[in-house]
């Protein structure tokens, strides 16, 4: 596939995700500290870039997500459940999308399966037998799975705050019982993809690409470990069909960390080989 032919197919799996796919709805390192030896917070930016490491050294949680999005004139939410294993870069969601607008029609959820460079969805219909994936690379994307999905993956979320360019700390407040520290601010996805792992990297620099602007704003919730809580991010791409620039809203909650995961890959035979309808994303 040449370059122009896989930013089509990046281009088109993002439409697919979040417009098409929706338009029957829319028609170890757990010790870090934010404080310094004064008790005043430390530099916010340089906290905030080892956020991603701070996870991989806490090891599993649960998570939440939610993706909102305008389309037609009417906003959705995607929403999303499930378990993280950071150290081995494994995930895996339940996402839910939204009731058509008379609420007629209920959708299917679709399993997901975030790995290193891949994305496993069950249920995405169209033509693709119910026992089986769909397999996604996600460097193929041209958001780098930040929205395809309609879940950003967890890590990489985190992995985005590598490239935090400037960061404002906003005191404390409370989440779910728990304090945390409240910091806003702005990353560049290129900067994120240079200091990414290496399950990430090509992902990262994909949506560097992709995206309407490399620059994501975001507010980020972190515990007196260092530990991500919550984190807010906002991305921007250009709509294939109607050439607008298209705003969405991934926020994702991590808690119970800790907790057991155990995230099976399918294997080869049980991912669909066959040809994938026009709205569904290619492989």
């Amino acid at each position: 596939m040449d370059r122009r032919q896989q930013r089509r197919t990046g281009k088109t799996a993002v439409t697919v995700g979040l417009v098409v796919g929706l338009g029957a709805c829319a028609t170890g390192c757990g010790g870090a500290t934010a404080e310094g030896a004064s008790g005043a917070p430390e530099n916010p930016v340089t906290f905030l870039t080892r956020a991603a490491d701070t996870l991989r050294g806490t090891g599993t949680s649960k998570a939440t997500t939610s993706m909102e999005m305008a389309t037609g004139g009417t906003r959705v939410t995607i929403r999303g459940k499930g378990v993280y294993d950071y150290d081995k870069q494994l995930g895996r969601l339940t996402v839910v999308l939204p009731q058509d607008p008379a609420g007629a029609s209920e959708h299917r959820p679709i399993t997901e399966l975030l790995a290193p460079g891949a994305l496993f969805m069950k249920n995405r219909g169209a033509g693709v037998p119910a026992d089986k994936w769909v397999r996604v690379e996600t460097a193929s994307l041209s958001d780098g799975n930040l929205v395809t999905g309609g879940a950003t993956d967890p890590f990489a979320a985190a992995e985005l705050l590598r490239g935090t360019r400037t960061a404002t700390y906003l005191g404390k407040t409370e989440l779910a019982g728990t304090e945390v520290r409240h910091y806003r601010g702005t990353a560049d996805l290129a900067t994120a993809a240079r200091a990414a792992s290496a399950g990430n990297r090509a992902s990262l620099a994909a949506a560097a690409k992709g995206f309407a602007t490399a620059e994501v704003p975001f507010d980020a919730y972190l515990d007196d470990q260092g530990r991500i809580r919550k984190l807010r991010e906002r991305f921007s791409f250009v709509n294939d069909s109607s050439k607008d620039t298209v705003a969405v809203a991934s926020t994702t909650l991590l808690y119970d960390f800790g907790t057991p995961v155990d995230v099976k890959l399918p294997r080869p035979q049980d991912i669909y080989a066959g040809r994938i309808a026009e709205n569904q994303p290619a492989h």
